[in-house]
């Protein structure tokens, strides 16, 4: 049985939750990794009757993400394991805050610690991370958006960015055939103008942006038709230009700045009047929010007698 906490109130992508199926099968691996061949040995040596209770306890400052995974880590060890939550996705946590009380048989509670504080930790620090970009550019310029991008963990993608819309971010594509993305290894073999016009023939209803380095490919990029530019590895004086240019040429086009934001170069790119500012670093280099979980009460012995 699971107990519901409130989600938090900042505006993000939609649900913090990642599809179900994402997390069946990460936690599934994750426990698989953990538990062949043999299981849990040091847990067998607690008496098989013996029950407890645990608290998921923050030694930090971040925002919770995660909940979904650590359900599910307790589901599949053993259903019979109850959660009550009293800080859910979204919300912001401090140091010593109980995010959750579980309590069931000992043996299962100790098996679920590491693979439950994985995920909730790591998760929780790109939440955290991502919060705080939200932050300094929300406090720039309200109107520009904070994105994640494709660099993530192989195989936990849609936990990581069910974690950036908890933070108050957004998701830029999850995969290669969300969007048609022109990147300067693809100008290698096609000129900016090509690139775009097949783009629009082939995938109509997909959004055509075009990663450019310099003002002129902007200009190409625009007048070709692109939904979006992606200004990549500038420096905010020549953001600012461009986004003149944009503005001027086509006000429906738009902007997206990316390549070594850091918290203290965001706020003067959000203020240059750009759309969208995209963030490797929200999922390639969050750091974990650190968890404990700390047993608390006692434990009813039952009747096990410590059989293995």
């Amino acid at each position: 049985m699971t107990g519901d906490a409130p989600s938090g109130d900042r505006p993000g992508g939609g649900s913090f939750d990642p599809p179900r199926a994402a997390v069946v099968d990460a936690v599934g691996r994750a426990l698989a990794e953990d538990l062949l061949p043999l299981g849990d040995l040091t847990a067998a040596l607690v008496p098989s009757g013996s029950t407890g209770a645990v608290q998921v306890r923050c030694r930090g400052r971040g925002v919770v993400a995660g909940r979904a995974c650590a359900e599910e880590t307790f589901a599949q060890i053993d259903p019979t394991i109850e959660v009550d939550w009293h800080i859910g996705d979204g919300n912001d946590v401090g140091p010593g805050d109980v995010l959750a009380t579980v309590g069931g048989p000992l043996r299962s509670l100790l098996t679920t610690e590491r693979t439950a504080l994985n995920f909730l930790g790591h998760l929780s620090g790109v939440a955290s991370l991502t919060r705080r970009y939200v932050d300094v550019v929300t406090a720039a310029n309200p109107t520009v958006r904070v994105l994640d991008t494709r660099k993530t963990t192989p195989g936990l993608r849609a936990l990581e960015k069910a974690a950036v819309r908890a933070g108050g971010g957004h998701n830029h594509r999850a995969g290669l055939s969300d969007a048609v993305l022109v990147k300067d290894n693809h100008l290698g073999g096609v000129t900016i103008t090509e690139a775009v016009l097949q783009a629009r023939s082939l995938w109509p209803a997909r959004l055509v942006e075009v990663e450019c380095d310099r003002i002129d490919q902007v200009d190409e990029a625009v007048r070709a038709g692109a939904t979006a530019v992606l200004l990549d590895n500038m420096d905010p004086s020549m953001v600012g230009a461009c986004v003149s240019k944009v503005r001027e040429a086509d006000a429906r086009t738009l902007i997206e700045v990316s390549g070594g934001v850091t918290l203290e170069s965001a706020p003067a790119y959000a203020a240059t009047g750009c759309d969208l500012i995209s963030i490797g670093a929200l999922t390639h280099s969050a750091p974990v929010l650190d968890l404990g979980f700390d047993l608390v009460g006692g434990v009813d012995p039952g009747d096990g007698r410590g059989e293995g």
